[in-house]
């Protein structure tokens, strides 16, 4: 059976695996699970509903979901119909959030429960139905399901996704996608991530996101991967130990703040148990330092570290199941450090990159990594780099363009190309890095040009440091905003005893100007931090500071703390501020 649409590769995986699980969606103390005929089934029959309801193929249908099966269900009935799925982040506020189902042009909205339609139930559409639950104003999934069936003919070349991007460097746009551009992008997935109906994973990233849509929910289709979720992020540590998962994709934020929690555990813990853990993880460094040169780990090495495998790092290992085989890094830059500490305590992370507007394009290699690196360009996928250090793509993989925006679309689609707005380099051996946003360059007033991107890498493995964004533009030297981790913090001797807010506190600012001078060590004169402050709150989607994917706004930020900046160029480096 061949298979050019996303409705094709469903029905293929339900012919095939009919009776094997696809989905499991744990609720209170229950689990629900559908198999890949049920799930085709409930494709069929929500396609039939929004026929019964006048919606029609092109026709755009919204989506305001957490991750959930039942997203998986709405988003493949829309596609059944032939109709445009443009999936939304739920945590954005109410006003925006119809905002943008008012220029996604959707004729019908799945809400997630009640408590979510609340908030939207006037928005601008002709029908809203409730994924979970009931309520007035509404239609039920299941009475959407009583219609009957369809399943449209739909065509490769046919409109399948409008994705709505971030907004991390500007305001959100759309971005169009087909159904041949998906189809060719996640056929790619096996030569380079080989799953099969063996293997599980939890899908937690925001539904909206392309990494989230791409590798978590259409890839599985492809490889008949049943795909697991958790009820809330609070619950999703237990759902991986529970489901123990063989593949997981998750942001950098999240490995970061695994790393923040493992390192404050191992420094509450006696002198002797500390230097075991270091000794163990400086062994777990070197060893990787030979595999990445493809040498043989000597016996020196390999000897005790065999032994701390089994005695220190399965733990770490045991907190996401014990049987993950695929740790992959998305949605965002992934720290050389990070990477580096994981990979020596035998769970390397598997870095890719990917962007709306250009699916996902490449991946590091299962089996040599290199921290640091996005990997190498996917089979069928070309990277080469414009004259000002761009990174552009050619791929059978890209969206086609901005929805109702032909001029932001020839800006960034030209000639076969999409000009991504990162700058990076490729290696000799094609491994491909990114070194900054065009957009966030920073010229100081000497002309020197900095890549924020760059050096705030070096202060993402400070366990005490949170977010930060750095500011110096036609200015003389850098200063750095940061925001603190409030556990790592209050465990600083004498930080809690000054009567002053934790941010404020002499102990904290003295632990943060220690790792400023001991990042600077490792960056250029013009690349230094010289003043910093320490901001009272974390950035935040309620005052547009950060996306639903937890990227910076570092527009948005630099002009809700201009008080703050304005100080640090005006006053010395005692203080709130170091040098």
């Amino acid at each position: 059976m061949q298979a050019d649409t996303i409705p094709q590769l469903l029905r293929l995986a339900a012919h095939e695996h009919g009776s094997r699980l696809a989905l499991r969606q744990p609720s209170g103390k229950e689990v629900r699970t559908w198999t890949w005929s049920e799930y085709l089934d409930a494709a069929e029959e929500i396609a039939g509903g929004l026929r019964a309801f006048g919606i029609g193929e092109g026709d755009h249908v919204a989506i305001c979901s957490e991750t959930r099966a039942e997203f998986y269900l709405a988003d493949q009935g829309i596609l059944m119909n032939g109709s445009v799925a443009a999936a939304l982040y739920p945590s954005y506020p109410p006003e925006e959030l119809k905002a943008t189902i008012a220029r996604a042009d959707a004729k019908a909205l799945f809400v997630e429960d009640p408590k979510m339609l609340a908030k939207l139930k006037d928005a601008p559409v002709a029908h809203i139905i409730l994924l979970t639950g009931e309520a007035e104003g509404a239609v039920s999934l299941a009475e959407l399901r009583r219609h009957g069936r369809h399943a449209a003919e739909v065509e490769p070349s046919a409109n399948a996704i409008l994705y709505l991007t971030s907004g991390a460097t500007g305001e959100p746009k759309m971005v169009m996608v087909t159904h041949d551009a998906l189809v060719r992008n996640i056929r790619m997935g096996p030569a380079v991530l080989p799953l099969s109906v063996d293997d599980i994973t939890v899908a937690f990233l925001p539904a909206a996101h392309i990494a989230q849509r791409v590798v978590v929910e259409l890839l599985p289709i492809l490889s008949a991967t049943p795909v697991s979720f958790a009820e809330s992020l609070s619950k999703l540590p237990g759902e991986i130990k529970s489901v123990r998962p063989t593949f997981f994709l998750a942001p950098p934020r999240m490995w970061e703040r695994v790393y923040t929690s493992i390192r404050t555990e191992i420094l509450k813990k006696p002198p002797l148990a500390q230097k075991a853990f270091f000794a163990a993880l400086a062994l777990g460094l070197g060893a990787a330092k030979y595999k990445r040169r493809g040498k043989r780990v000597p016996w020196r090495i390999s000897l005790p570290l065999s032994i701390a495998h089994k005695v220190i790092f399965s733990k770490i290992r045991e907190r996401f199941g014990g049987r993950l085989r695929v740790a992959a890094s998305g949605a965002a830059p992934l720290s050389a450090d990070l990477a580096e500490f994981y990979e020596a305590v035998g769970m390397p992370l598997i870095e890719g990159y990917g962007l709306t507007e250009g699916g996902v394009a490449a991946l590091n290699p299962l089996d040599a990594p290199r921290p640091g690196s996005i990997g190498k360009a996917l089979p069928g996928v070309e990277f080469r780099l414009s004259d000002e250090g761009e990174l552009l793509i050619r791929s059978p993989g890209l969206s086609s363009g901005y929805y109702k925006d032909p001029a932001a679309t020839e800006e960034v689609l030209r000639d076969g190309w999409l000009y991504t707005g990162d700058i990076g380099t490729i290696d000799a051996d094609g491994f491909i890095y990114i070194t900054g946003r065009k957009k966030e360059l920073i010229v100081s007033s000497n002309g020197k040009k900095i890549f924020p991107g760059r050096v705030e890498t070096f202060f993402k493995f400070e366990p005490l440091i949170n977010q930060l964004v750095l500011a110096g533009d036609r200015l003389p030297h850098l200063v750095a905003l940061f925001t603190i981790h409030t556990p790592i913090a209050e465990a600083i001797p004498g930080a809690k005893d000054a009567g002053v807010p934790l941010h404020e506190s002499p102990a904290v600012i003295r632990e943060v100007q220690s790792i400023v001078s001991r990042v600077n060590k490792q960056l250029a004169p013009f690349e230094q931090v010289k003043r910093f402050c320490v901001l009272p709150r974390e950035f935040s989607i309620e005052f547009g500071e950060v996306t639903a994917t937890m990227k910076v706004r570092r527009k948005q930020v630099l002009e809700n703390f201009k008080t703050e900046l304005d100080a640090l160029y005006q006053l010395s480096a005692s203080g709130r501020g170091g040098e």
